[in-house]
């Protein structure tokens, strides 16, 4: 089955097979685990940057390294549909801006879309546009006006979703509806550190093709053992959620600590990826 967002990978492990016909829904397939990343390295690294005259954010880091595990765990960047897997051929992240800028006046959720060879000014400078264009008055959000569409009309909204649903499953679904849907993206991300709450376990949407989705909490001591002696690291846990039929246990572990090590290191993002996997390479059409 064709679909504008993915190419269906007909060679797969077997259990991997069989986990998508068994476990139909991404609620009955979801793992959750919480990890908790150093504050010090990245504060820093923040900072230092702010003192040679550039703004990087906390979130633009965690992007950018999140990006750079993709380029060498493909996997993560992988979906179910109809019990179909396929590899996604664009990176999209959803996640909500807060209009105003201000948690009393809402926000406003859509999707801004990277590229594998980004480094971290890249995803800053993306991610700047996207958060200025959405604190607009009337910003120019393809899933406000989906929203606005499927409320105009009494009834439209329950009859409207069952057909995109079942449009979905059957990869009918055009790309346009695709490229306003915040349910078809690489990775949910939401920062409830702003907010000054915990961490929690973001659900992946039963609709679309999320696969992965990441929660920001509000920073906490963290005990741990150095030198013979316990001491309390102050860290920023994450809350993950992923689809266990994209990837084994082991490949996630795998994957994040690598994550883990880009965000103590945050200095390695500025520099081009030194490795992009070969199913990277040719989906996004990456010369060597």
């Amino acid at each position: 089955m064709k679909r504008k967002d993915g190419i269906r990978l007909k060679i797969t492990d077997p259990m991997y097979t069989v986990a998508a016909h068994v476990m139909d829904k991404r609620v009955d397939s979801m793992n959750m685990i919480t990890i908790d990343i150093p504050v010090d390295p990245v504060a820093d690294y923040v900072h230092r940057k702010r003192d040679e005259g550039m703004k990087i954010s906390r979130l633009a880091v965690l992007l950018a390294a999140y990006i750079r595990v993709l380029d060498e765990f493909p996997k993560l960047n992988h979906f179910v549909v109809n019990s179909n897997i396929y590899a996604r051929n664009e990176l999209a992240v959803g996640m909500v801006v807060l209009q105003g800028g201000n948690v009393t006046e809402g926000g406003t959720m859509s999707k801004i879309y990277f590229q594998p060879t980004d480094n971290v000014f890249k995803v800053q400078e993306r991610l700047t546009e996207y958060i200025e264009e959405n604190r607009k008055e009337n910003p120019d959000n393809g899933t406000e006006k989906i929203i606005s569409i499927l409320l105009s009309i009494p009834g439209l909204l329950r009859c409207g979703v069952k057909v995109l649903r079942w449009m979905d499953k059957h990869g009918m679904l055009p790309k346009s509806i695709i490229d306003m849907s915040p349910f078809h993206i690489s990775l949910v991300i939401t920062d409830l550190a702003s907010i000054r709450t915990n961490a929690i376990y973001h659900h992946v949407y039963d609709f679309g093709t999320t696969s992965i989705a990441m929660a920001m909490g509000v920073n906490r001591e963290v005990p741990k053992r150095k030198g013979g002696e316990i001491i309390h690291e102050k860290c920023m846990p994450l809350g993950l959620v992923m689809d266990e039929r994209i990837a084994s246990g082991s490949y996630f572990a795998l994957a994040f600590r690598r994550f883990q090590d880009y965000m103590k290191h945050p200095e390695i993002l500025e520099n081009a990826p030194e490795v992009i996997d070969e199913e990277i390479k040719k989906i996004f059409k990456i010369e060597d």
